[in-house]
């Protein structure tokens, strides 16, 4: 074990001849350079400004988060309060706030968040170190539980606020927080230092976060020893390395394992590394363990992590629905790692995943209200599961805040030969190719619709490519370019290339068609067999009680019903339902009885609406995956 570490660190310190050799060929577009115009993402956003941002920052002060840094520059009396990672989420919000103000820049809200940064630069200690429950908490205890206390965690959330904030604002007085805590770390731990890793991952992508946004290869050689180190020696007070993903070295595993949130930051970060270094074994390593986790351990809604104990992984195909864990956390990790999959090979099957999970698994987490918050999102709820204002551990709505206004960064990118469309949005975005600057105007009502029109605005005639990606759900669709039909479409990777001299106006029009598709899960999936799911296009549906009679565990959808869609603009914000004939099945009474025969069912209209906006109306029964025989949905006792 030990000469196997040694050799490790060895290579971590004399550098791989491939360090920062470019493995990457996309560029991502920056969110700064990308404004959402349609009705779908434009609304979330601004909830998430005006009420989602305010919401956790009221609790972020309430519950002590904020004042613990006013505590710790010796501003104000009091003891730490709260739990120990509890920074963690003041830092999110900070990194939601400056994605918010990218898109709106509100002086109230920024004179608001600079106070906040006056603390925690306050906070800050002579020799850079920052985490406010160690200066108040154990003083003398730095960096003696790597394993559960989280002060590389609450770094790295920092350090992705510190540059955000920079990048949407300019100001760089939470960043220079950031550099000196950077600093402050890499003095410690590294070749020929401490040898350890973090308990929970999320300081690898955040240095590379900050050496792409200040060019010092420190910070991304640091990353990369954190991952390197990681599964060859044991954390003090880890009882289970599989929990935090350490039970072998990274390039020697094969099965996604343990919390899923660490698992998918880790990989996250090994993306990133992978990216500047072209490193074979990581690529490979994730390759093995994409394919484990979106082909046996991903619900169709992507959400990932099937236990609550530990908020784990469970085995290959283990699905359950009603105790599903789905963390939106876990989800939006999901997306975070699979955009940058995206990148590093230019392949749109993982922004096929990044579309699953941003379209229900992760935007089921926050309310249309934008003031409460799933931690846990189930596939099935007996009407007693719903969103919070709040938890304990506050992982999840502070998440959900940097995330959603982070989605303008995730729709473009750009290579030396042009232009990548990932995602659909109605929006603008400006992006050079070559020497051409280049404004992309996106018009359309996706989800809801398959169309999409793009004008392309070079700032003169320019030769390159647009690449356009066709989802994974999509059957036949058609493309014309300058009004005039692209025949025998070529599909590489999930995107049609368009090469052409583009002009000022020139046009591309996307129909991508969108049916109803009843869904199967593998065999394997036991908890789903003999039933379905609805999709159309990105969206999952659901069917809930108050839209069927007061029940939803009594609904059968055949295999062969007709469905149709019917558009509701007073509904749920706006959505397009999916309606269906059906069966219901009156509930059986088993008291007594151990064997009897099924009952009889009747013809009723099942109506179903997204997953992302179940648990608005009346409490009630909800499923993803309706039974396709009377005898599933009989089996189901009332009550």
């Amino acid at each position: 074990m030990w000469l196997r570490l040694l050799a490790m660190v060895a290579l971590v310190a004399v550098g791989s001849p491939m360090l920062f050799a470019g493995g990457s060929r996309l560029r991502p577009v920056p969110f700064t350079d990308v404004q959402f115009e349609d009705t779908f993402w434009r609304p979330r956003i601004e909830t998430n400004l005006k009420v989602t941002l305010p919401h956790n920052l009221k609790m972020c002060e309430e519950t002590g988060r904020i004042s613990n840094f006013s505590k710790a520059a010796g501003r104000m009396e009091g003891a730490f309060e709260g739990i120990y990672f509890n920074d963690s989420d003041v830092y999110k919000v900070l990194e939601g706030a400056a994605y918010c103000l990218a898109q709106n820049r509100d002086a109230a809200t920024e004179a608001r968040i600079d106070k906040i940064i006056d603390e925690i630069a306050a906070a800050q200690q002579p020799d850079g170190y920052i985490n406010t429950y160690y200066t108040l908490a154990e003083p003398g205890k730095r960096w003696t539980n790597l394993n559960v206390k989280h002060e590389l965690y609450c770094a790295g959330h920092m350090i992705e606020a510190g540059v955000a904030y920079a990048q949407a604002t300019g100001k760089t007085k939470l960043l220079d927080v950031c550099l000196r805590m950077a600093d402050h770390i890499d003095g410690i731990f590294g070749p020929g230092k401490r040898i350890g890793w973090p308990g929970h991952q999320e300081i690898e992508l955040a240095l590379i976060k900050l050496y792409r946004h200040t060019g010092e290869e420190r910070y991304a050689k640091l990353a990369r020893f954190f991952l390197d180190v990681r599964g060859t020696t044991v954390l003090e007070k880890a009882k289970d390395p599989s929990y935090h993903q350490a039970h072998k070295p990274i390039r020697e595993q094969t099965h996604i394992v343990g919390h899923a949130v660490r698992a998918m930051y880790m990989f996250a970060g090994v993306a990133d590394v992978a990216a500047l270094t072209g490193d074979e074994g990581y690529i490979r390593t994730m390759e093995t363990i994409w394919d484990n986790t979106v082909n046996r351990k991903m619900y169709v809604t992507g959400g990932v992590g099937a236990r609550h104990g530990g908020e784990a992984f469970g085995d290959d195909y283990e699905l359950p629905n009603d105790t599903a864990y789905c963390e939106t956390c876990a989800a939006i990790a999901l997306a975070l790692w699979n955009q940058r999959l995206a990148i590093l090979h230019a392949d749109g099957r993982y922004a096929d995943v990044v579309e699953r999970a941003i379209y229900n698994g992760i935007l089921s987490g926050v309310s249309l209200k934008g003031d409460t918050f799933f931690y846990v999102n189930p596939l099935a709820s007996n009407g007693k599961h719903h969103r919070q204002s709040w938890f304990g551990c506050a992982c999840c709505p502070t998440n959900v805040v940097r995330f959603i206004p982070s989605i303008p960064g995730y729709v473009y990118t750009t290579d030396d030969g042009g232009i990548w469309i990932h995602q659909y949005v109605a929006s603008t975005a400006k992006m050079t190719v070559g020497s051409t600057a280049v404004t992309l105007v996106q018009k359309t009502e996706y989800p809801w619709s398959g169309d999409v029109a793009v004008t392309v605005q070079p700032d003169r005639a320019a030769e390159f490519d647009v690449r356009v990606r066709i989802p994974g759900w999509c059957r036949g669709p058609s493309i014309k370019v300058a009004g005039e039909p692209l025949v025998n479409v070529e599909i590489a990777k999930g995107y049609v290339t368009l090469h052409r001299q583009w002009k000022p106006g020139d046009t591309i029009e996307l129909s991508l068609p969108m049916p109803v598709d009843q869904v199967d899960a593998h065999p394997n999936v036991v908890a789903d067999r003999g039933r379905v799911a609805l999709q159309r296009g990105p969206i999952v549906y659901c069917v809930e009680a108050i839209d069927n009679g007061g029940r939803a565990f009594n609904l059968v959808l055949p295999r062969d019903a007709e469905l149709g869609t019917e558009k509701r603009p007073d509904l749920l914000g706006g959505v397009m339902v999916v309606k269906a004939r059906g069966l219901a099945v009156e509930p059986m009474d088993w008291s007594g009885k151990l064997y009897q025969p099924l009952p009889s069912a009747t013809p009723t209209e099942i109506t179903a609406v997204p997953y992302c906006v179940w648990d608005h109306r009346e409490p009630g029964e909800m499923q993803v995956w309706i039974p396709a025989t009377v005898g599933l949905a009989a089996t189901r006792p009332a009550g």
